[in-house]
């Protein structure tokens, strides 16, 4: 029906294309105009359009510089110079839209000039141009340009990642849609070896001209560094500046000169880290980023999606992080794991006894039990192939599911433990605690004792009030190493019986090292979060890095979010056009090929068994060979690729391997990979980015041969796989092999499709190869694919919370570095402060509070309300007379400090201004003490001005850094404390939402607080000049951060998006409902009796209180 409909109407596709064809002729026409004029005249294009741009800005840059200056003279109030900075704003955000529209009359020549740029250095070894300041430069540091007196001579050879290059590239007219759809930003949606890093030269080229940057975002930084000098000359002589901001160290000046460059190329890792690490710097100089204007990520889908699962984090070193007992521990895992195993293939071989012997229900108990075990175990794997035994299985499941699972405790009471494998959870039984609690001396070893009843009974003993101190401590001590206890036995549970090894991750160098499952390359740096990695390198027997916490988080989804344009190229973005358009409002274009695509994709073939499937991959690797054809063998893991490397050599057949533990012979690798019969197994690694080129003789006969040993949980990894044979009308050919014993077809494959073959009675060296099974296996990935968006976009929920409070402290923290908004910022924050103050005490009806908290607050003596006034008088109108003797005091003592300080600068400068420009002045509020690095020139020229801008700057970079630490990680407690919420049929999300928005609201005024409390009350404990200080500029010491990712998975591997999820312990203590009513008692000696659980639950879970018995 919606074929035919397609038919009449045309697709989505045609619609797009047609309205972009003419565009096309307008670019083709230009680009007929420019071949008969001179080099330097293609040149001068790029400075023509440059000053079209800046001559349609000139008027808006005219009133935003006269606004600045008013803004610098202006001594009015709060709210009118709040007026002055949004109407910038606004001229700012109107200037994008001139820009736009300029950059989109310019297209049509704009490309042109690229286009017949490209046609030259084909067409031509040389061109010669008047040389200009930047050609000697470049000649200074590049071979392909050479300085001939006044002329500049440029090359069409260069070197490109190491390789010899010559430019023999030329814009087909698809490659021109593609530009103009990526200017567009949208996503162009080009076949593989389409040129889409040449299509990327388009829209660089023509949005560089707003000298407002371009950053071309890659997966890896092999394929930045080597686009950024393939394409470098093409821009260069324009007078472009290329660079990759992977070439250089993290906060350097050369990394700072990347990102000032017109066209910037870089994976998605570092453009985000630079983000993170640019907000925890603390002066102007040191931040590298400008404006995110305009991105084009190549491999989008690879990054917006696959990517887009696992937030970025720098973190630091945390107290005793090193204090851990996962070697200690591992023992009596080890023992539980293997009692486990044992008891498992005793399930097993009972099930088969029973099961054979006609005793359905009495086997299936024992299937089931063995399956609750260990689901990835292989033997019960192989047996689950068996006709009708999963049916046998999964009617047992059945039975113990119904009534909300009333009856699975019976089921699962002889394991040791349990594993929901669908939901990636794991579960101790009484049995396994049992047997853990026995192998140590402490009989209480897992139970965690109710600290509440035992410090409400020891406050009621007669013992002395010392002694109850000490044993209280003794209490929460204990209490404390028994939960992280219990925690890291939970993560070494996980550890041994979920992550194997050489598919999740692998041990290069004794350390662990996560695989990616969509590309199967070596994800550095990303660890498993919560304690897992840590339980994972236990396990392997390597060194256990220490433990440390989050300073900076952010997801991929919310940085490429922050992006004035954003668009996208891949060949595989039309199966998740959906996620695309709901995240980022991108649409998805599909760009027709250039020339058709001959190669044959034939239908699955389905085993019942791996062992058929394998021995079916052997014999046509093997046939395939005989003909001469060169072959690529697909597989999802690095264990699978060495088991079918041994099978190749059980049969002699000479093969190479490219996997996880051989990344580093990837080119080699993919060099020979399109010679006539070389066999080539590789991981999905082989599946994006890899060029595979054909000599004439394998083509000949037949082309490259696409083996897939398995169905992957995403379409896009199949076709990307496919995509590296038949690249520009090369004819080729794939073919996929799939077993029921594959985990995609174990969990989402259709029951309807095991029910045939087992109907068939078919032998496990029997196939079958139908359209229908084809496209029963794709609505199987198409149902993983569905659940892992809901996995990202549910991340992307959380991180939304995150992203609001982030944007609100960053913008604070560049006003603070940038200075220009910094007064706004600081007035804001005095007003503030006084209305807290106000409010809270008028609620509590407290005159004393008020005035004390003003005092110790501000440092006011506030009285010009009396008792009765204060009582009687509006809270606004209170708010508003404090912060007008606020601001009268504040201004008294910044005069006061610069009075202070100007004659013992002036001294300094006297006597020792020859040999002495900076100096350090400290400040002091009576308990914290800070010091200002100042310029002596500049302090003297402004009058002292300089002082305060510096002193407010550090002291608010200062409060904020502190406070935001303390906040990640309370936001961080919170997202895991709500989890449990679902056990109330609540909502986890709507509650960390409302939650996280109230610890905001006082990490804030925390912030305002401390600030503006530091501010009012500093002054400079100096009057001597020989106690001045010399500020000694020395490179700034780096702080010891890491950067990584935290790494989640899918369905099919396990969901690890949010951390694990902590075995709850067993306490001896009462259950109250949500609605019941107890007493409880705080920290402080208050008591509150007969009120409801769900008041107090936050304060119980925070440990601001405990329940006491009435």
């Amino acid at each position: 029906m919606f074929g035919f409909i397609k038919k009449i109407l045309g697709s989505k596709s045609d619609k797009d294309l047609k309205d972009l064809y003419p565009l096309v002729d307008d670019i083709n026409i230009e680009f007929d105009k420019l071949k008969n004029i001179s080099d330097d005249e293609l040149r001068n294009k790029t400075f023509e359009f440059k000053e079209i741009i800046q001559n349609n800005l000139k008027e808006s840059d005219q009133v935003i510089d006269s606004l600045r200056e008013k803004y610098k003279k202006s001594d009015g109030s709060l709210s009118e110079k709040e007026n002055i900075l949004n109407e910038i704003d606004s001229l700012k955000e109107s200037q994008k839209e001139i820009i736009e529209k300029t950059l989109n009359e310019l297209l049509p020549e704009a490309f042109a000039v690229v286009k017949e740029t490209a046609r030259r250095f084909t067409e031509n070894e040389s061109l010669e141009v008047t040389a200009s300041d930047f050609d000697r430069e470049l000649a200074s540091k590049k071979d392909n340009i050479e300085i001939d007196g006044s002329k500049a001579v440029w090359y069409n050879e260069w070197s490109a990642a190491g390789v010899d290059i010559k430019w023999n590239m030329i814009h087909y007219d698809v490659q021109l849609i593609g530009g103009i759809v990526l200017h567009q930003g949208k996503i162009s949606e080009m076949a593989t070896g389409e040129g889409k890093t040449l299509v990327a030269t388009l829209p660089a080229y023509l949005n560089a001209l707003s000298e407002r940057g371009v950053h071309i975002v890659t997966v890896n930084d092999y394929l930045a560094k080597r686009d950024a000098e393939w394409n470098a000359p093409i821009f260069e002589f324009h007078g472009l500046r290329v660079d990759c901001i992977d070439k250089h160290e993290s906060n350097s000046k050369d990394r700072i000169n990347a990102y000032n460059a017109d066209i910037t190329y870089g994976t998605n890792n570092e453009f985000g880290f630079d983000y993170l690490r640019d907000n925890m710097v603390r002066e102007k100089g040191e931040l590298v980023q400008r404006e995110h204007n305009f991105a084009m990520v190549d491999e989008v889908d690879s990054v917006l999606i696959d990517e887009a699962r696992t937030p970025l984090i720098i973190s630091g070193p945390v107290p005793r992080g090193d204090d851990h007992e996962f070697f200690e521990l591992k023992p009596r895992i080890q023992k539980l794991f293997d009692l486990q195993k044992k008891l498992v293939t005793q399930y097993l071989a009972e099930a088969k006894k029973l099961i054979s012997e006609g005793k359905e229900d009495e086997g299936g108990l024992s299937l089931f039990r063995a399956h609750r075990g260990l689901p990835k175990y292989k033997p019960l794997i192989k047996y689950l192939s068996e006709i009708g035994t999963k049916a046998i299985m999964q009617k047992t499941e059945n039975y113990y599911l119904q009534d909300n699972s009333k009856l699975m405790p019976e089921a699962d009471e002889p394991l040791y433990f349990t594993i929901e494998e669908k939901s990636n959870s794991i579960q101790l039984t009484e049995k396994g605690i049992d047997n853990i609690t026995s192998s140590g001396d402490d009989n209480n070893f897992f139970i965690v004792p109710d600290i509440g009843v035992d410090i409400n009974k020891l406050e009621n003993s007669d013992k002395p009030i010392d002694e109850i101190a000490k044993e209280k401590e003794k209490i929460i001590q204990d209490y404390s190493i028994k939960t992280k206890r219990i925690h890291t036995i939970n993560q070494l549970l996980k550890a041994y019986s979920m992550f194997e090894k050489d598919q999740e991750y692998v041990v290069i160098d004794s350390k662990v090292k996560i695989v990616d499952e969509q590309t199967g390359r070596i994800m550095e740096g990303r660890r498993y979060s919560d304690g897992l990695h840590q339980a994972i390198e236990a396990k392997e027997n390597v060194k256990i890095e220490d433990a440390s916490q989050t300073y900076a988080t952010i997801t991929l989804q919310n940085y490429f979010r922050m992006y004035n344009k954003l668009s996208g190229m891949t060949g595989t973005a039309e199966t998740e056009a959906g996620e695309f358009w709901e995240i980022y409002k991108l649409d998805c274009v599909v760009i027709p090929t250039n020339r058709e695509i001959s190669r044959s994709d034939m239908e699955d073939k389905v085993y019942k068994t791996l062992k058929g499937k394998f021995n079916a991959v052997i014999d046509e690797i093997e046939e395939l060979r005989n003909n001469g054809r060169p072959i690529l063998v697909g597989t999802t893991s690095v264990e699978i690729s060495e088991l079918l490397s041994r099978m190749l050599n059980m049969k002699k057949i000479k093969h190479q391997v490219l996997n996880a533990k051989q990344h580093a012979k990837e080119a080699d690798i993919v060099a020979e990979a399109g010679k006539p019969g070389t066999v080539t197994i590789a991981t999905n690694m082989a599946g994006r980015g890899t060029d595979i080129k054909l000599t004439e003789e394998s083509r000949e006969s037949g082309g490259l041969a696409i083996v897939g040993t398995e169905r992957h949980e995403s379409r896009r990894v199949d076709r990307q796989l496919r995509g590296r044979s038949g690249r520009q009308g090369d004819v080729g050919s794939s073919q996929f092999f799939v077993s029921l014993e594959d985990n995609l077809m174990r969990l989402f494959g259709s029951d309807r499709m095991i029910k045939v073959m087992d109907r068939m009675n078919m032998d496990e060296d029997e196939v079958i190869q139908h359209s229908m099974i084809t496209k029963s296996i794709e609505r199987a990935q198409k149902k993983v694919e569905e659940n892992n968006f809901a996995i990202r976009k549910r991340l992307l929920e959380y991180d939304n919370v995150m992203n609001s409070q982030r944007e609100v402290i960053y913008k604070k923290r560049r006003n603070a570095i940038n200075g220009e908004r910094l007064d706004v910022d600081i007035l804001n924050m005095l007003y503030d402060t006084c209305e807290d103050i106000v409010l809270t005490t008028k609620d509590s009806e407290n005159y004393d509070d008020f005035r004390l908290n003003v005092l110790t607050v501000l440092g006011l003596d506030f009285s010009d309300y009396s008792n009765e006034e204060f009582y009687k008088s509006d809270s606004s109108t209170i708010t508003e007379k404090l912060y007008q003797k606020v601001i009268e005091n504040y201004e008294k003592k910044n005069s006061s400090i610069i009075s202070a300080a100007m004659p013992i600068i002036k001294k300094i400068k006297k006597e020792r201004g020859a040999v002495v420009k900076d100096v350090l002045i400290p400040f002091t509020d009576g308990s914290k003490q800070i010091g200002v690095s100042i310029n002596l020139d500049d302090v003297i020229e402004d009058e002292g001005k300089s002082i305060l801008v510096e002193m407010q700057k550090i002291v608010a970079l200062g409060m904020i850094d502190f406070n935001w630490k303390e906040h990640l990680r309370e936001m961080d407690d919170l997202k895991q404390s709500v989890q449990s919420a679902v056990y109330e049929q609540k909502d986890p999300l709507v509650i960390y939402k409302f939650e996280g928005f109230e610890l905001f609201k006082k990490f804030i005024a925390k912030v305002n607080q401390d600030t503006v409390s530091f501010l009012t009350k500093c002054l400079i404990p100096v009057q001597n000049p020989s106690q001045v200080q010399e500020n000694k500029s020395s490179a700034s010491k780096k702080e010891s951060y890491q950067t990584n990712k935290e790494e989640s998975r899918s369905l099919l591997t396990g969901n690890r998006t949010s951390a694990p999820e902590k075995t709850k312990p067993i306490r001896s203590e009462k259950t109250y409902g949500r609605n019941s009513r107890v007493s409880v008692k705080y920290t402080d000696g208050s008591i509150k009796k007969d009120i409801k659980f769900k008041k107090v639950e936050n304060d119980i879970n925070e440990e601001k209180c405990v329940i006491i018995e009435d």
